[in-house]
């Protein structure tokens, strides 16, 4: 061990008690023997455990039918969401937009991102009512243990339109090792042509099975040869499942205006697309809290802003840190649309 892991020891042992969930990145995370002794395990339920008292201070912001439903499923559907005209506006708005916007490159697929931050919603005012929705507000929030929920994108994912690999959102998989809140609310019609959302229904349960299946894969995961598994994003066979004593994937053909939010410490991936090329156009929201907080945080909007500033910051420092290395940053800078 030279100077510099000696150095870094103290802030990854910290990291533990973080949503840091790297195996690879981490060895501290990543340790054989600390697994062995439950290390991964004992994270994974505390965060469970954690996320359930802070969605159980902020019940009342939904009905108990949402309640229940997130309870079984991992999910939270709702058709028709918004009111017609309310829709009509909002989807006319977001294709009309010409605003700064980032994308990623990932397999053959392009996922293209607009950061709806104060300054865009100002120009954007069907957005920004669909923001500011108590409803709205309610179902993120709740499912992300937190009042506030800061990060809403536009989101256009174009599959197949790069050579190359299959897209790897496209594997079963789950975010992390703790209960974290994404959500979709649809401006395109989603089947099978433009690659539906999918979801593992009760896959979010922490049970035996879960939890012994985690423990084994805590163990080897720091030398997976697949790089999202080794940074903490277990991929699942879909083989696999009924060893998890679960079902079939779900994928959620739905029609335009049907919002989705989901637990995506669920399994979960995105659907195929038969249709090449093929896009599907949404708002896009998403939350993932330090999950050893057991507190839900402040209503102040306010905190929203230093939210998306500090985001703003880091984003502007991997442009910097990738200028100097002559590549592109993971999400890149592109003209307006």
């Amino acid at each position: 061990m030279n100077a510099r892991h000696i150095l870094l020891l103290p802030f990854q042992v910290l990291a533990v008690a973080t949503g840091a969930k790297s195996f690879v990145g981490n060895p501290v995370i990543g340790s054989t023997f600390l697994n062995r002794l439950g290390l991964h395990v004992v994270r994974v339920v505390l965060a469970d455990r954690i996320m359930a008292f802070r969605r159980l201070l902020l019940a009342a912001r939904v009905a108990p039918e949402d309640r229940e439903a997130l309870r079984r499923d991992g999910f939270i559907l709702k058709t028709d969401f918004l009111p017609a005209e309310d829709f009509a506006a909002l989807e006319a708005e977001v294709r009309a937009m010409n605003e700064p916007a980032r994308e990623c490159h990932q397999g053959d697929t392009i996922t293209w991102r607009v950061l709806l931050d104060h300054d865009t919603l100002s120009r954007l005012p069907a957005t920004r009512r669909l923001i500011e929705d108590r409803r709205y507000r309610g179902l993120l929030s709740y499912v992300a243990g937190r009042f506030r929920v800061p990060g809403h994108w536009v989101q256009n994912i174009r599959a197949g339109l790069l050579p190359g690999r299959p897209d790897p959102q496209t594997n079963i998989h789950a975010d992390t090792f703790q209960p974290t809140m994404k959500a979709w609310l649809f401006l395109d019609d989603v089947d099978e042509s433009n690659g539906p959302f999918t979801y593992v229904p009760g896959s979010q349960r922490v049970t035996w099975k879960r939890l012994k299946y985690e423990y084994r894969r805590s163990i080897t995961e720091a030398k997976s040869a697949d790089s999202y598994s080794a940074r903490g994003s277990f991929r699942v066979a879909e083989a696999d499942l009924p060893t998890l004593g679960l079902t079939a994937p779900k994928a959620f053909s739905v029609g335009k205006n049907t919002l989705v939010v989901a637990d995506t410490v669920g399994l979960h991936r995105r659907g195929d697309s038969t249709l090449r090329p093929s896009s599907r156009l949404e708002i896009w929201s998403m939350c993932r809290t330090n999950p050893f907080n057991p507190l839900p945080g402040l209503p102040f909007r306010i905190l929203d802003r230093i939210d998306l500033a500090l985001y703003r910051a880091y984003l502007t420092l991997q442009d910097r840190k990738a200028a100097k290395r002559g590549t592109q940053p993971s999400w890149r800078l592109v003209a307006k649309r």
